[in-house]
């Protein structure tokens, strides 16, 4: 296993793996770099980008970030190796480890990038698992930063997924008041809100979206059929029903909207509110970039 960066740490597989001066310090990194800071801090380096669930943003971002960087970036899809069906996934991790500096993995199972990370020497990224999608949040939260003083609120309206689990846990660390409105039975896990709090964040939760943007700065939501739940798209676009971001819902408030895409427009969004004034996504999926960008300087870096 590699030694810890200067954040203190050797992976970033959770959002709070980073503590709040670690979060502040990535952001702080990431406005120098989107400023114009030297992008040539990774020269010879080499990300392995291991991909089990195809990807627009994470890909390109993270190629393109180490390109900027002066690094390089191989990326190998589901068919270009066989993650833990032809091969174990520690035998991947300990071979991989071998030719390249940091590896970036998009997988399914969190349990699985956990496996990589203990067999790895050298660092490890998530770019996305079933249970957190920590990248995403350092982009949000350095979208917010961009957008808003310090006192912001947020509200999170539709599934408790992924990325609203790690995004409420970043909210936490970043000191931002947060109401959470989803349907009864597709809350986030109990043990999020749990560590979400142990680091001090503030929270409403509730079932009536309406209730849970109200004075507040930014409307976020995601996908409600994410991928690899097709089989439940019927029963989800039922259970949501009264959620979408539309201009009714978002009727006497200025909010700004947050969408980490890519959105099912008529979904759990309409096409209006994407394409309006308040909608600030195309801040966020820019700031993929340059927050992983300093996430990857930080901990390749050393």
């Amino acid at each position: 296993m590699s030694d810890e960066s200067g954040l203190g740490i050797t992976n970033f597989l959770d959002i709070d793996d980073l503590d709040a001066a670690g979060v502040e310090q990535v952001l702080d990194r990431a406005e120098a770099l989107k400023s114009g800071a030297d992008q040539t801090q990774l020269s010879q380096k080499t990300l392995g980008m291991l991909f089990e669930k195809p990807s627009t943003r994470t890909r390109i971002s993270f190629e393109t970030g180490m390109t900027k960087l002066g690094g390089h970036a191989i990326f190998l899809g589901p068919e270009d190796i066989q993650l833990g069906h032809g091969e174990p996934l520690k035998d991947t991790a300990r071979a991989a480890s071998r030719y390249v500096d940091g590896i970036m993995a998009r997988l399914f199972s969190h349990e699985d990038i956990e496996t990589i990370a203990e067999y790895s020497d050298v660092p490890v990224i998530n770019g996305l698992t079933d249970d957190a999608h920590p990248c995403q949040t350092l982009a949000d939260l350095l979208t917010i930063r961009e957008h808003f003083d310090d006192d912001v609120n947020v509200a999170w309206v539709g599934d408790g997924n992924n990325v609203g689990q790690s995004f409420a846990i970043g909210c936490a660390l970043a000191g931002i008041d947060l109401s959470i409105a989803t349907p009864p039975a597709y809350t986030m896990d109990e043990t999020v809100i749990e560590r979400a709090k142990e680091l001090g964040g503030d929270f409403t939760v509730t079932t009536d979206p309406k209730a849970a943007i109200e004075d507040v700065d930014v409307v976020y939501t995601d996908v409600w059929v994410s991928m690899g739940q097709e089989n439940q798209r019927e029963e989800k676009l039922a259970a949501f029903d009264g959620f979408q971001l539309n201009e009714e819902l978002l009727a006497g408030t200025d909010a700004k909207v947050m969408h980490c895409l890519p959105a099912h427009r008529g979904e759990e969004i309409t096409d209006a509110v994407v394409e309006s004034d308040r909608a600030i996504v195309w801040d966020q999926a820019e700031n993929r970039l340059h927050a992983q960008n300093a996430l990857l300087v930080e901990l390749l870096g050393q």
